[in-house]
């Protein structure tokens, strides 16, 4: 191949390329379509170009090119508003029921543990102090007794604030760890997911057993809706990452993990989100011990509902 004949043939090709990544935003956005393909075929001519030791020039002008269209390929973006609505209200939701089967799965073993031990403890009243201890038994029931101490007293809102900080620290690190666990070959999510299941299903037995009933799911229905499920979605992104060390598809160890890193980011992201709503609704709501119960009740059965009305409905549509 001649090196003029290239030149001639390619160059205004190359130089629609470099017009498009100095326009600025609007004119990739114009040509959003086209830029991939565009981008793969100018990839293509530098290895022609370097193939056939053409002049330094050319090659370094494709060269800055391939680099520029890397950068606004898989440079990162800036966040903004925008982007952040369009997640919530389209890519996470979607991205969920991409994978409905295998959170399905999570959310069943989840939710049958708890409800296992759940079941165990109310007709075995003992199991209680063999799996978390006298003391934390008695922690747990002086969080829930209606005579305890801060229920005769209402919280400031100082200290709403100061219990939100606890919950987002509390709830992002059981998620995350559940998350991070995953890394052991999705081992480490399966135990600490049974684990916290486990720990949910007696507590909540010991507390019925003790009839504090009327005080323990007031406060919890609302923001468990949110923040059960976030720690059901971590730990599924855990097993896709635990699941391509095994299971590598003809890529590379780090080319696979880099994949599943890529499915997981997006529920890893959104259950952040639904923690933080959460820690919001577990500190300036849930202790609202003083509302009505009915009020109470009701708006945690919505919270559920609303939360099952996204994830099923939220963001579809033709480009699904």
């Amino acid at each position: 191949m001649k090196e003029q004949n290239f030149v001639q043939r390619r160059e205004a090709f190359w130089n629609e390329f470099e017009a498009l990544v100095n326009g600025g935003k609007k004119e990739i956005s114009k040509k959003a379509g086209w830029f991939p393909s565009a981008y793969r075929e100018i990839t293509q001519d530098l290895n022609t170009a370097r193939a056939h030791a053409f002049d330094p020039s050319i090659i370094d002008r494709l060269n800055r090119l391939v680099l520029e269209g890397n950068q606004l390929i898989y440079g990162q973006h800036t966040w903004s508003i925008r982007y952040l609505f369009s997640f919530v209200l389209r890519d996470f939701p979607r991205a969920i029921r991409f994978h409905a089967l295998g959170i399905a799965l999570t959310a069943l073993l989840f939710y049958g543990v708890a409800f296992f031990f759940g079941i165990l403890t109310i007709n075995n009243p003992d199991v209680v102090y063999e799996f978390i201890g006298g003391d934390q038994a008695a922690v747990l029931e002086e969080m829930y007794d209606p005579d305890s101490y801060h229920y005769l007293t209402p919280r400031e809102v100082d200290s709403d604030a100061d219990m939100f900080g606890y919950y987002i620290y509390n709830n992002i690190s059981i998620a995350f760890g559940t998350f991070a666990g995953g890394i052991f070959a999705g081992i480490g999510s399966l135990f600490i997911l049974c684990s916290n299941a486990l720990f949910l299903g007696i507590c909540a037995g010991h507390i019925i057993n003790r009839q504090f009933s009327s005080t323990f799911f007031p406060f919890i229905i609302a923001h468990s809706a949110f923040e059960l499920n976030a720690i059901v979605f971590s730990a599924y992104a855990g097993f896709v990452m635990g699941w391509r060390f095994f299971v590598r598809r003809g890529l590379s160890l780090s080319a696979a993990i880099k994949a599943a890193g890529k499915t997981s980011l997006p529920i890893i992201a959104g259950s952040a989100l639904l923690l933080v709503l959460a820690a919001i609704l577990e500190a300036f709501w849930s202790s609202r011990f003083t509302l009505p119960l009915e009020l109470r009740l009701g708006a945690g059965a919505a919270c559920w509902v609303l939360f099952l009305v996204y994830v099923f409905f939220c963001g579809r549509g033709k480009r699904q």
